[in-house]
């Protein structure tokens, strides 16, 4: 765990790095809305798009709390709070994303809906059926024991909650290209292909409602994100603020797996069943 905190440590001064891009582009922290910190914070594929459709399958509103598991800079957080109203309560391995996820929050307004603590989503010390929903976005890549994380998340939903994971899965094309944006080499990453991802939920007595394949819509954003660079330069603060100047070949590695196969990105919506009723499995894949 501390190779892989290491990995999405920068070089120091975060914050400092990451107020001083937007200043000196001509944003007004005091009136920063989510939105406009989503090109470095909304830290996945397929950004701010894909966070919202994790709200809907999240099914949220103004009284839910929510878990955000691998919770980075906190961009998922904040656009759930945005949206829905609702609180979140993040927990990530790396102190200098919490420490990034509450300045964020500050800078937002939203401070007094996101909470930001550095821990390990496998054991998260909150209590039993603490949390209305939970969600984990691009985070079991890097979680050799995906077991304990989704038990983890079994154990702290309440029952009838929510539960959606968004992640990269190994795809048929072979192995991964490195280095990618969650890991220099193998030896940090971990990645389930999906049927190993369908059993690891069965095996958390998570019932699947549907799972959803975006690999295309996932390479096509790529496409366009490269196409607005070069049209209109780079945004303020990038990825590249915290992954350094391996950034880019980082980058060219995402699309080369995406387009050989080597990589998938797959939503799964869960739920824990209610109190009292029987476990039964309906997955819907799309």
């Amino acid at each position: 765990m501390d190779q892989v905190s290491r990995f999405y440590s920068g070089p120091g001064g975060l914050v400092t790095a990451i107020g001083s891009a937007l200043d000196s582009s001509g944003f007004d922290r005091t009136a920063l809305r989510p939105a406009d910190l989503a090109p470095v914070d909304e830290f996945h594929i397929r950004g701010r798009a894909a966070t919202l459709e994790i709200i809907e399958a999240l099914d949220l509103d103004a009284d839910s709390h929510v878990l955000d598991l691998g919770s980075g800079l906190g961009g998922p957080a904040r656009t759930l709070v945005e949206v829905t109203g609702c609180t979140v309560t993040g927990v990530d391995l790396t102190p200098d994303f919490c420490e990034v996820a509450t300045a964020l929050s500050e800078w937002t307004g939203l401070s007094d809906r996101t909470r930001f603590y550095v821990g390990d989503a496998t054991a998260t010390g909150l209590p039993d059926a603490a949390v209305d929903a939970a969600m984990t976005v691009h985070v079991a890549m890097n979680v050799a024991d995906k077991r304990a994380l989704y038990a983890e998340a079994f154990r702290v939903l309440r029952p009838g909650g929510r539960f959606v994971v968004y992640d990269v899965l190994q795809g048929e094309g072979g192995d991964v290209h490195y280095p990618v944006p969650w890991a220099k080499d193998s030896s940090t990453s971990f990645l389930a292909t999906p049927e190993e991802m369908r059993e690891l939920l069965a095996a958390a007595a998570f019932e699947v409602t549907s799972e959803v394949d975006s690999s295309d819509e996932s390479l096509a954003w790529f496409q366009q994100v490269r196409a607005r660079i070069q049209r209109d330069g780079p945004p303020p603060v990038t990825f590249a603020a915290f992954l350094g100047d391996a950034f880019g070949q980082m980058a060219a590695n995402q699309v080369a797996n995406l387009e050989e196969g080597r990589i998938r990105t797959v939503m799964f919506a869960c739920s824990r069943p209610p109190a009292g009723q029987p476990w039964a499995m309906s997955t819907k894949r799309e």
